[in-house]
């Protein structure tokens, strides 16, 4: 974890004490359970809540000092538990193995992580709804390969974004309830030494559900889910930003990052104004995208159990969730604040002389008699010299001075397809499709 990629919020989820107080509890709740079923006395659960009642400071250093010695981290928590509740916390962890609090714990810590991502997404879902509404109608050109295509609308593009972002919530939604499952089976998940109702008990206290069959880990395949769901929420992140980086550039300039007072782009050119936002999070998205292949290789874990995958977790876990949580919010704010230059949008739509509504001729020509290879042509020969004139001369123009064109459409009926509205005619309908439940909602 960068502390200069790193909120509060999620950071603290993945600190030391929260762990191990997330150890405590599911202790604790099972050994409740077993004081229920007559297994360890009821004065030992007592024993621990009271104790925890008073709220005491986990020391992460105490249980460090013991866990050099014991070269184990679970043990190390016990027994620095045992030296502060005193006899009865001999009952504590009967019937357990160390994946259980381990792996319950992990459960839980990617649960509340992705509930404040889910939060984040809400909040960049609706900057991004809000943006769209405002530049629903906003004329600029759509590019393939990098190319003027034909022309859409800025609102249209950011109501694609939304659309993505909205999946990627319900696949993050659905990775969220696929890792939150609980075990408490024992050594290698057959529950020789505790009864299952104590992983259920456990599990419902923690917001949890049992895991149907789990060795003595939890398979990891649900971990490798929900690890590929946050990098594919990334790479969405990414294909936005890299969106802000094309449109900023000098010589396109139709969108581009807020500029702060007093904010300085480079330490030699003051002229500088660079997409440093959006570069950080292409960056950020490749970092997350890489926790994905480990985590994916954790599920071919030997027979039961092996721990290969625990110092990869200890990775991946915090720093991806925590990464996320910055992309996102730095995401919205890109958003929110995003500078939009209408006139510049719309000086590049007209800067190539018409080109963009070179399909609408095309069509035209075919439906009044001409071959589709020879109205090709014809519009393809006009639409080259506009090119290789870099947009000074008109495609209206050469067209109406083409005898071949003319012998089919009328400068009339040219004109008319040349109209930059008519690209915009099912705007509405696509922000009903995209839109639709939010404005029912609403």
């Amino acid at each position: 974890m960068v502390p200069r990629y790193a909120r509060p919020d999620m950071t603290a989820i993945w600190e030391p004490e929260a762990k191990y107080r997330i150890w405590f509890e599911i202790e604790a709740h099972a050994t409740s359970k077993l004081a229920e079923l007559g297994v360890v006395p009821e004065s030992a659960a007592k024993a621990l809540w009271d104790w925890w009642a008073t709220n005491p400071k986990i020391d992460v250093d105490a249980i460090d000092d013991i866990e050099r010695v014991t070269k184990h981290d679970v043990i190390a928590f016990l027994t620095w538990v045992a030296d502060n509740v005193g006899d009865e916390a001999r009952f504590l962890h009967q019937g357990m193995t160390s994946s259980d609090v381990l792996d319950t714990t992990l459960a839980v810590q990617l649960m509340r992580s992705a509930d404040l991502l889910l939060e984040d997404m809400d909040a960049l879902l609706e900057a991004i709804a809000r943006r769209a509404e405002e530049h629903k109608y906003t004329p600029t050109i759509g590019r393939s390969h990098g190319i003027h295509a034909e022309p859409v609308t800025f609102g249209l593009k950011l109501a694609q974004a939304y659309a993505e972002m909205k999946r990627n919530r319900e696949r993050l939604w659905d990775a969220r309830a696929e890792i939150a499952t609980c075990a408490i089976s024992g050594a290698v998940g057959t529950f020789a030494n505790i009864d299952p109702q104590v992983e259920a008990h456990v599990a419902a206290e923690m917001g949890l559900v049992p895991e149907p069959v789990s060795t003595q880990v939890i398979p990891r395949d649900r971990h490798a889910m929900f690890f590929a769901t946050l990098a594919v929420i990334a790479s969405s992140i990414e294909r936005i930003a890299v969106e802000v980086r094309h449109l900023q550039r000098t010589e396109v300039l139709e969108a581009e990052e807020y500029f702060s007072p007093g904010q300085k782009g480079s330490s030699a050119m003051p002229h500088k104004r660079n997409p440093i936002l959006t570069e950080n999070l292409t960056g950020q998205a490749r970092m997350i995208r890489a926790y994905a292949l480990p985590a994916m290789e954790n599920v071919a874990l030997w027979h039961e159990r092996d721990i290969s995958h625990s110092s990869v977790e200890r990775f991946i876990g915090p720093d991806a969730c925590i990464t996320l949580d910055f992309a996102l919010a730095r995401l919205t704010g890109v958003i929110d604040k995003l500078l939009v230059y209408p006139e510049r949008m719309q000086a590049n739509l007209d800067r190539m002389g018409g080109l963009v509504h070179s399909q609408r001729v095309l069509l035209a020509l075919t439906q009044n008699g001409m071959s589709r290879e020879n109205a090709y042509a014809a519009v393809q020969r006009n639409a080259m010299k506009v090119w290789e004139s870099d947009g000074r001369l008109s495609l209206l123009d050469l067209l109406k001075a083409d005898d071949e064109v003319t012998g089919v459409l009328s400068d009339a009926q040219l004109e008319e397809k040349f109209d930059l509205e008519y690209h915009f005619k099912h705007v509405d309908t696509i922000f009903e499709r995209v839109f639709a439940e939010e404005q029912e909602e609403g």
